[in-house]
């Protein structure tokens, strides 16, 4: 078992048994304050543990580091650092944290320095993302579209079940969460139409999804094995990955998406480890055709992650309306990061590599507004009296997700975003 892990830790911190961030997560991300400019930090219950004052304070001396690498302003630097570096900080923290260790928790002033209410700061982007690539690697949310804007009798295209789909986005417009987003424009084109028209999206939607971080980079040329994954993943983050349907569906003939995609994609602040993850691991579904060899892997890669989207029209109520699993995927995320280098393509320190959109088997499981409300003809019914069939401006998004095993919950916090009248 992973030191940190430890189902049987307490932290000397007060934690609430429904917090997402009990000592046994301890996740990574970037914070700042009036009086503390932006740095690296780690969550725990309430609070946000400065790793910048811990590292000023020789707490991290034994580990082979330069302790100015948490006074950044993401986290690429500690990252580049390597797993052994990530997982040798994550267990001092925990040790640090112990309700048995009095090095921060005996002293009153150093408590005060180094821990901050996450109500007072500020977050930001965790890392800076050089590259982004969103798949395609949820059966259902295939097969619905397919079935949508297709034959329902043959939803997946004949590449599916081989490939693991994917394609380069927009890392420029990647956002944290609480950052507002406009309501793209855009080309359209009604289907009873001559012409398409310019104007803003009327089809505005969310994408349920979990994107991994890459932590070490490869040489051009080089590719990796689905069993050498891990050691090349930091953690994970929920990502909303907003999309304009209308636009979509007259501009992504022949070349994919584009601009429906490339307006704005919504992230969490808190990088949750592998290692943190750990005891949520499970088998996927059968995968049937065989993949090819360079996809085959041993052991499980799938997580079991509960993963919720909630829609707060306005000036009224959360309404939650999808609930599914992270482990609904057909092809997990080493298989997707060994098909993302097997042509060569070179990994970076904070690359971010999206799911797609992550459905389960049933309508209230659906990660998408175009598949819960079928494109808009069943209108959802929220507890304000009002109904969506896409999402409305003034609308606020909230994406959660957490695991629980053995009494402990690890979560993500969440992702929120509010969108804004057209620019």
């Amino acid at each position: 078992m992973i030191k940190a892990n430890d189902p049987a830790l307490h932290s000397w911190i007060e934690i609430d048994a429904s917090s997402d961030f009990p000592i046994q997560n301890l996740p990574f991300g970037i914070f700042s304050t009036p009086e503390r400019d932006p740095r690296v930090g780690v969550a725990i219950g309430n609070y946000i543990l400065d790793l910048c004052v811990l590292g000023r304070r020789d707490f991290f001396n034994l580990i082979d580091m330069d302790p100015n690498v948490f006074h950044r302003p993401c986290l690429n630097d500690f990252i580049a650092l390597g797993r052994p570096v990530w997982r040798a900080v994550r267990n001092r923290v925990s040790e640090l944290l112990r309700n048995d260790n009095e090095e921060i928790s005996g002293d009153s002033d150093l408590i005060r320095e180094c821990l901050v209410l996450q109500r007072d700061a500020e977050v930001h982007m965790p890392v800076k993302v050089g590259n982004y690539t969103d798949f395609y690697s949820s059966m259902e949310h295939a097969r619905n579209v397919g079935s949508m804007f297709r034959d329902p009798e043959n939803a997946l295209l004949p590449n599916w079940k081989h490939i693991p789909i994917g394609y380069h986005g927009r890392a420029s417009s990647i956002v944290p969460s609480g950052t507002p987003i406009y309501r793209p424009k855009g080309q359209t084109k009604a289907v009873d139409a001559d012409a398409p028209v310019f104007g803003p999206s009327r089809m505005l939607d969310f994408e349920l999804e979990v994107a991994f971080i890459t932590g070490r980079e490869t040489q051009l040329g080089q590719s990796i094995s689905p069993n050498e994954a891990d050691e090349y993943i930091f953690g994970l983050v929920l990502l909303n990955d907003w999309s304009a349907r209308d636009i979509q569906t007259w501009e992504y003939v022949p070349l994919g998406p584009f601009l429906a995609k490339s307006f704005a994609s919504s992230l969490s602040p808190w990088v949750v480890t592998l290692d943190a993850l750990e005891p949520f691991k499970v088998k996927g579904p059968v995968q049937d055709p065989q993949p090819l060899p360079y996809l085959e892997f041993t052991g499980h890669h799938h997580y079991d992650i509960n993963l919720e989207v909630l829609l707060q029209p306005e000036g009224a109520a959360e309404n939650s309306i999808c609930q599914t699993n992270y482990r609904h995927l057909y092809w997990n995320m080493n298989q997707q990061l060994a098909h993302q280098t097997s042509n060569g393509c070179n990994l970076q320190v904070g690359d971010l590599y999206a799911s797609g959109t992550i459905s389960g088997p049933d309508k209230g499981s659906y990660g998408s507004m175009l598949e819960l409300t079928w494109r808009g003809t069943n209108p959802l019914q929220l507890t304000d009296g009002t109904s969506r069939g896409f999402i409305q401006d003034g609308d606020t998004v909230i994406m959660r997700a957490h695991g629980e095993r053995n009494g402990i919950r690890i979560g993500f916090g969440e992702v929120r975003t509010q969108v804004l009248p057209a620019f």
